[in-house]
């Protein structure tokens, strides 16, 4: 049955800004991304030195779920196997494959081979929210919000999760882009119906 589905929170990462619902809550232009991130990660106060040991496109969406679910998520709401997490980006884990083999020089970097595949983000994320439901990571040459619509939809409708961490999270070398979205049937005073003219929008994706 299909009902309708809002966006209840988002979070954007670029130039040098952290965006929680389109309004700027962070920045810090002093830093490369590596400092900018840890930056982030102080400003957010958390304690998981596991964070410290992520490459650079796993620390990007830690900290941008982080961000997108502080103070809104009522994870209590759902099981863990009722959230899902679907991401996509177009480098896939390119930037780390390239760091990765520039260790092999020297010699080869294990802390950098862990991350050689993008869906690693996803694990990490999952574990550190006890989220047990579908994830997935999709590669595309641009953001396609109709695919993001449609299938995170999907998992909504047909009762697969009852909520979807969902988004863009890309990264090669100094270039990075993140837009992610918590998609619930619940709808809020904020919220914004779930379609793709309100993702394109909410993401500054021009016209998607």
């Amino acid at each position: 049955m299909t009902e309708k589905k809002h966006i209840t929170a988002s979070c954007e990462i670029r130039d040098d800004v952290v965006y929680k619902n389109s309004k700027p809550v962070f920045t810090n232009k002093d830093q490369d991304l590596s400092g900018f991130l840890e930056s982030i990660y102080r400003n957010l106060e958390i304690k998981y030195p596991k964070f410290h040991k992520m490459d650079r496109l796993c620390g990007l969406g830690f900290l941008a779920t982080e961000i997108l679910l502080k103070g809104v998520f009522r994870k209590e709401r759902y099981r863990p196997d009722e959230i899902a997490v679907v991401f996509a980006n177009s480098s896939a884990s390119l930037d780390t494959d390239i760091r990765y083999q520039e260790s092999l020089k020297t010699m080869a970097s294990p802390a950098l081979f862990v991350y050689t595949l993008p869906n690693i983000m996803i694990g990490e994320i999952c574990i550190r929210n006890n989220f047990k439901g579908e994830n997935a990571f999709f590669v595309f040459k641009q953001f396609d919000a109709t695919f993001m619509e449609q299938y995170v939809s999907n998992l909504l409708d047909n009762g697969i999760a009852r909520a979807c961490i969902c988004g863009w999270v890309e990264i090669l070398r100094e270039e990075y882009q993140v837009f992610l979205m918590l998609v619930e049937k619940e709808q809020f005073s904020q919220s914004l119906l779930f379609t793709k003219k309100n993702i394109i929008k909410t993401g500054n994706f021009g016209n998607g």
